[in-house]
């Protein structure tokens, strides 16, 4: 009798054990993706941004423009602005790509541009990555700001703010790369281009999807 008892015990310990350690393994997913959701949520029940124009403070001022209708950017000095996915972000400049525990601290502030990189307007390649490349997790963490990037096509604008100047670009081309591939981050030296760059699929670190743009020919030269 004894023994039939410890092994029922037994069997229901195991039983409980095991739906906990499932409800946790489900937990810690749903928290591991759940960035990755919310902003898939918000992109198809949020209206699009593409009709807003996007502008400084000193333009939205002196044209005396509705703020419902225009989007100011969250840093003039330096900073990003994609209407078709809602993306405003800061721009860490000349971050170490290579040291992870400088990318990371940046990352925590807005969107990182890779050391050696063009500014906006030169010649050269603009470098723009919102990733960890460490695990899920830190992923996740860091890589908010890009999840939407995929949605990105052939013409959208992705807007860039550097010392009170506006500089606008549209896509050209996209696609996904290893991790290890780094001749993408300077680019043609001869044309004036903008590269992003984030983990793929979203909320994995596997691979790094690349959305290629140019610089609008109506952007005054530096």
């Amino acid at each position: 009798m004894t023994n039939l008892f410890n092994k029922f015990v037994g069997q229901r310990f195991l039983e409980r054990t095991g739906i906990a350690l499932v409800a946790v393994s489900v937990l810690l997913l749903l928290l591991t993706f759940f960035p990755v959701l919310q902003e898939e949520v918000k992109y198809q029940l949020l209206p699009s941004q593409s009709d807003k124009e996007v502008v400084t403070n000193r333009e939205r001022e002196e044209r005396n423009l509705l703020p419902s209708r225009v989007v100011v950017p969250k840093n003039e000095d330096f900073g990003i602005v994609i209407p078709k996915i809602g993306a405003n972000a800061v721009v860490v400049p000349d971050v170490d790509w290579q040291d992870a525990a400088v990318y990371q601290q940046a990352l925590s502030k807005g969107v990182a541009q890779a050391r050696g990189t063009a500014n906006p307007g030169e010649l050269g390649n603009v470098f723009l990555f919102s990733h960890s490349g460490v695990d899920f997790l830190q992923a996740n963490r860091y890589n908010a700001l890009f999840y939407l990037i995929d949605k990105l096509q052939a013409g959208d604008e992705i807007v860039l703010f550097y010392q009170k100047e506006k500089f606008v670009y549209h896509v050209t081309e996209k696609k996904v790369v290893a991790p290890e591939s780094l001749g993408y981050l300077l680019g043609d030296p001869t044309k004036k281009t903008l590269t992003l760059m984030t983990c793929f699929p979203a909320g994995t670190t596997l691979e790094r999807l690349l959305v290629i743009a140019t610089l609008d020919s109506s952007t005054p030269p530096l």
